[in-house]
């Protein structure tokens, strides 16, 4: 049996969608940055509107291509976003790219492109029906229980007492967020096609409910995601939490997809060990692109011995 095509239109627009995300935390760092050095809130910034609108552009370009490709193909691809994200730190706001940051953008690029080899180039969900199937199975209501508690042991204790410091706190919330934003990307689709793409004087009842409460699921998560994305620009430099931030969000979201699409059953072994490797090149990259914010390398020539 042939294997499927990969999914083009879906893969460009993850493309697509990563630089415009990728440029949405320096814009509204900027923008944060500016406000306080004229004692002003950022919301009257007309940078850090910028970013935020980048941020919507982004957000709709994920929904699309998440209806266009798998989850797991789209995820990872963010690593680009991380890579432009840390060009125009540089130059917008002086966060200085080193060779260490120069190696972890490369090793962010041969990472993705192992990952887009490698990915599931189809899902076995089809339909709403199927997709509400997946939604009610024991093992994902689980695993959507304890996301859920998480967050309100982070947004409700840990938030309020160590967010300022610590910036996995931030990392977390708007990561654990990412298991529901994904899912409902996708869900979206479906239960659109479902809902109104029949006949135009009949609707699909259940496929509108479904699709009702998905959006209300999505627009909640984004709006949380937002507000503390900022808090975590307020206190953290923006180059630190987007690369933190991605290797953390793509963990939940590939751990989320897996449970909820089973996406990993179309793959054999060959395909697992190639997107463990490119998931790991990724990573490695986003943790250079993170040390060389703080890290100065100096060439230091070997002594010879005296005689």
């Amino acid at each position: 049996m042939e294997d499927a095509p990969l999914p083009v239109v879906g893969v460009g627009i993850a493309i697509v969608s990563s630089f415009i995300n990728g440029s949405t935390f320096v814009l509204q760092k900027k923008g944060i940055l500016r406000a306080r050095r004229s004692g002003r809130s950022y919301l009257s910034d007309c940078v850090w509107w910028c970013g935020t609108l980048a941020m919507i552009v982004g957000q709709i370009g994920n929904f699309l291509a998440h209806n266009a490709a798998p989850a797991v193909l789209v995820t990872p691809l963010g690593a680009l976003g991380v890579l432009f994200g840390a060009i125009l730190a540089s130059l917008l706001l002086q966060e200085h790219l080193n060779m260490l940051g120069k190696l972890g953008c490369v090793l962010c690029c041969c990472g993705s492109f192992v990952l887009i080899i490698h990915s599931p180039k189809s899902e076995g969900v089809a339909s709403s029906v199927e997709f509400e199937e997946r939604l009610l199975d024991p093992v994902f209501l689980s695993y959507t229980a304890l996301v859920v508690l998480l967050l309100i042991i982070l947004i409700g204790w840990l938030s309020p007492a160590y967010g300022k410091s610590n910036i996995m706190v931030y990392v977390g919330i708007c990561s654990l967020l990412g298991c529901f934003t994904v899912p409902s990307c996708k869900g979206l689709g479906l239960a659109a096609k479902d809902a109104f793409g029949g006949d135009a004087f009949t609707t699909d009842n259940r496929a509108l409910y479904l699709f009702l409460c998905l959006l209300a699921v999505l627009l909640v998560s984004i709006l949380i995601q937002f507000t503390f994305i900022n808090k975590a620009l307020e206190n953290f430099s923006s180059n630190m939490f987007e690369a933190v931030y991605y290797v953390v969000f793509t963990s939940s979201v590939i751990l989320a997809s897996a449970i909820l699409f089973k996406e990993w059953e179309a793959l054999g072994i060959l395909d697992c060990l190639g997107i463990l490797c490119g998931f790991t090149t990724v990573c490695v990259g986003v943790v250079l692109l993170r040390i060389s914010q703080e890290a100065v390398l100096t060439w230091i020539p070997s002594r010879t011995k005296e005689e």
